[in-house]
């Protein structure tokens, strides 16, 4: 048995079972794949799959276990990797982030900065996407870290922790009337369209939880999974906004848009940054966690990957 054939089988699940998508994603012959495989399965002595003619269907019950063992194995393999490269390299590298828009828009400009500067033989790799792609990219190894509001907390197979907390603001154009109310209401956005984050986004459900607390129906004319485009749907006249505080704090005063902190209607927000459990973690990945929160130390981090990584909170 050999590596290769453990990231076919790997792929092959990853892919659900079609083996054309398998072949494209490995650059290499579907008849190589089916091939090694069946001969992975002889030296064991079971079936990994079940089939139908050529077609796989299912993972079979040993084959549970065995892609449970392929999973250890091939998380090994990579951390032999990034050891290799912490030592041979130093300080050098890449250093890739799964997040969504509005950490990578408003969040993560100061922190990749600081990181650039302390490590300037450390490249940057910023993948976005929605908060489950987020969790996914870690648990793929695509991303050493992935940071999002959504999600990182529901996988085990993520070690997630708190790194900062946010609260929802209400923006409208400046001669808006609800620009002179000081303290919005619930009541007072009911009788608004509004413009927000879809429902996967930046606290998106909590913002509908408050609403059906009071028994009141929002009336959410257009859903966004980007802050910029939220705003450029408020400055025409769209409906009022809804979304995260830290997507305002750079409009000027006196400016177009009038903007509210709504933290007593829809409370307060938690951003976690989440690591695949048992990865290896190289230099700059626990210093760039650390320019992240001041809650984050490199020790903390340490404990958390030999834990549960779910009982730490802000």
């Amino acid at each position: 048995m050999n590596l290769h054939q453990f990231r076919f089988v790997q792929e092959a699940v990853r892919q659900n079972l079609n083996l054309t998508e398998t072949a494209k994603a490995l650059f290499t012959s579907q008849p190589g794949i089916s091939k090694a495989i069946l001969e992975l399965e002889g030296e064991l002595g079971v079936d990994i799959f079940a089939r139908h003619g050529k077609r796989l269907r299912r993972v079979t019950e040993p084959g549970q276990q065995v892609l449970r063992s392929i999973e250890v194995i091939m998380r090994e393999v990579n951390n032999l990797k990034r050891i290799g490269d912490e030592f041979s390299k130093q300080d050098a590298g890449t250093l890739s982030i799964a997040t969504t828009h509005s950490q990578a828009r408003y969040f993560l400009p100061e922190p990749i900065a600081q990181l650039r500067k302390r490590f300037p033989k450390v490249n940057i790799s910023l993948h976005q996407g929605a908060p489950a792609q987020v969790a996914q990219m870690v648990i793929d190894e695509v991303a050493d870290i992935g940071i999002a509001t959504e999600s990182l907390g529901d996988y085990d197979g993520l070690v997630s922790m708190p790194c900062y907390e946010w609260q929802h603001a209400v923006v409208m154009p400046a001669g808006h009337p609800l620009a002179l109310v000081e303290r919005i209401s619930l009541e007072d956005l009911a009788q608004q369209p509004l413009v927000s984050y879809h429902v996967s986004y930046s606290g998106r459900s909590r913002v509908d939880q408050a609403f059906a607390a009071r028994r009141l129906k929002p009336n959410v004319v257009l859903e966004a999974i980007d802050a910029d485009v939220i705003k450029t749907y408020v400055r025409l006249g769209l409906g009022v906004g809804i979304l995260a505080e830290l997507a305002v704090r750079d409009e000027p005063a006196g400016g177009d848009l009038v903007a509210r902190t709504v933290g007593h209607l829809f409370g307060q927000n938690v951003t976690r940054v989440a690591f695949k459990r048992g990865a290896y973690l190289r230099n700059f990945v626990y210093a760039f966690a650390e320019m992240l929160s001041d809650r984050l130390s490199r020790a903390l981090i340490t404990r958390a990957m030999g834990s549960d990584g779910h009982d730490y909170q802000l």
